[in-house]
């Protein structure tokens, strides 16, 4: 019996199987990669040159490869386009950026996706999160200790399940989003698809804010000890992030509140 029979059979999404962290990391390395990503969510605009330097400046003991190496194990790249800016399979179609000039008016005009890197006691794992531009409401995340496509096209699948299709995806360019499996499951449901080569500065800014929030509200609290941990602690954030966090640009409403309500409307 595979993987995702099994899952099938106990009602889980295939993804679940890979709750366990990811650590093949050494203890250093992974101390080092928790400082790198708390400096991303600063600065996402470093590459691994400026990372480099300011971990020297904290008093790390690194080189440029070693933390190329780690910023790529984390899926993490320089916002601004440059030479060592990671493209996507070359097979892949790229799609044009829809958003520009466009005013957002209701929920589910506009998604965003996108992946980050959640540093557990003894590894690692990825979560993926699909929000809602005009009410910030996230309508569905996945977790997986792997970069492989699955959990996101998981997310995905629910989120459009649960909320119906929106009228645009906006993702970065990732290989994660630009494959076969997303990309098939937008199209079936009438999605219009939208990426930007630029890297995700503008493009996923309240995603962006929402890692800034998920980390220091609730992951780096909490030192989450493995995956299921994990899982049980973002199930109450993102339930408190939706339904009672207000927020200052929505007139201190929640996501929730102002998400209900228009897409009532």
């Amino acid at each position: 019996m595979t993987i995702g029979q099994q899952c099938e059979l106990l009602g889980l999404a295939r993804s679940s199987w890979y709750y366990g962290p990811a650590g093949t990391e050494s203890a250093e390395n992974l101390r080092l990669m928790r400082v790198i990503d708390e400096l991303y969510l600063k600065r996402p605009f470093y590459g691994s040159p400026r990372m480099t330097q300011r971990l020297r400046e904290l008093h790390w003991i690194v080189n440029e490869k070693r933390v190329a190496r780690l910023m790529r194990v984390m899926g993490l790249q320089a916002t601004l386009p440059g030479p060592h800016t990671s493209q996507p399979h070359p097979e892949h179609e790229i799609y044009p950026y829809l958003l520009r000039g466009l005013e957002i008016k209701a929920p589910n005009e506009v998604w965003s996706a996108d992946i980050t890197y959640i540093p557990l006691r003894g590894g690692f794992m990825f979560l993926v999160a699909i929000i809602d531009w005009f009410s910030r409401y996230v309508l569905a995340w996945e977790m997986s200790n792997t970069l492989d496509a699955l959990f996101c096209v998981e997310a995905l699948k629910r989120a459009i399940n649960i909320h119906g299709a929106p009228g645009i995806s906006n993702t970065d360019q990732g290989a994660q989003f630009t494959g076969d499996g997303y990309i098939e499951v937008l199209k079936a449901a009438g999605a219009r698809i939208s990426m930007d080569g630029r890297g995700r500065a503008l493009d996923n800014v309240f995603i962006e804010r929402l890692w800034w929030s998920v980390k220091y509200e609730d992951v780096y609290l909490n030192d989450y000890c493995d995956g299921t941990s994990l899982r049980e602690g973002l199930t109450r954030y993102f339930r408190f992030y939706n339904t009672e966090r207000s927020h200052q640009a929505l007139g201190y409403r929640t996501p929730a509140a102002v998400y209900r309500r228009e897409a009532a409307a």
